[in-house]
């Protein structure tokens, strides 16, 4: 575990370790931070994102942009996006933190980015038509 977000207490928490990796570091921390963003958006836009990921299912897509979200939806069933579980919404929370990673670490390539580019373009326009996030904030 590289990293952790204690959401009521306000604390990201990174292993020290990530200071001699640059480009890790940036990937954990945006991950990390934009838990705080998940917890924040509207219960729309969560839905939406939600909708993304059920089409990509719908249609075999396999991989994902980082090992938590990826490990989560290898345990999934068809059930669990059909009844929103638990195990589904920590998946989309997981989704959409490892997105905004990919999207802002400025990491081009890294070996957790394992979902297809045309699923990969299909997230990058859901989230510029849904998240605004200011230029001076990207990496």
């Amino acid at each position: 575990m590289h990293g952790g977000s204690q959401l009521r207490k306000r604390l990201v928490v990174l292993d020290q370790a990530l200071l001699d990796r640059p480009g890790e570091f940036r990937r954990i921390l945006v991950h990390e931070l934009f838990h705080f963003v998940w917890l924040r958006i509207s219960y729309a836009v969560r839905l939406s994102y939600e909708a993304l990921l059920q089409r990509e299912l719908a249609v075999g897509a396999r991989g994902e942009l980082g090992w938590s979200a990826e490990m989560r939806k290898a345990g999934l069933t068809a059930e669990d996006a059909a009844d929103r579980s638990r195990r589904w919404r920590e998946y989309a929370c997981e989704s959409f933190c490892d997105t905004a990673a990919w999207l802002y670490s400025g990491l081009r390539a890294h070996e957790e980015f394992t979902l297809k580019p045309r699923f990969r373009r299909l997230r990058r326009r859901w989230w510029a038509a849904r998240i605004a996030v200011r230029e001076s904030l990207r990496v």
